[in-house]
């Protein structure tokens, strides 16, 4: 099928630590590619991509990435003990869609939480 997203790069300003954050929190496989100064993750029944070392991350860019959890509280408690921060706590997003939330992960990248209930 065209036209589908197939690759996502997530900024970071430390492959080693976005490595470790990612596979811990979510469970994706960070393959690191030093010379390539980027690391390609990839995630189980999902859209892979990668991590693209950069100097700063710019906030509120208007583009943001959801990952699909159980459980966003449980979610975001291992977030912050792993050196992320809470931007947005669970929220609803009406009934029939679920609920999200946004945290920053230790380098300062900004993603989306998605739970149905």
């Amino acid at each position: 099928m065209s036209n589908k997203i197939v690759h996502v790069e997530i900024p970071t300003t430390d492959l080693e630590k976005s490595k470790t954050f990612y596979e811990g929190i979510f469970g994706w496989k960070v393959s690191l590619i030093p010379e390539m100064n980027y690391a390609i993750f990839e995630v189980k029944d999902g859209i892979g991509g990668g991590f693209n070392r950069v100097e700063s991350i710019a906030l509120n860019t208007g583009y943001m990435n959801y990952i699909h959890v159980e459980d966003i509280i449980v979610t975001l408690k291992k977030i912050e003990e792993a050196g992320g921060k809470t931007v947005l706590p669970k929220t609803s997003i009406g009934q029939e869609w679920g609920y999200i939330a946004i945290f920053t992960d230790p380098c300062g990248a900004q993603m989306g939480l998605w739970a149905k209930s």
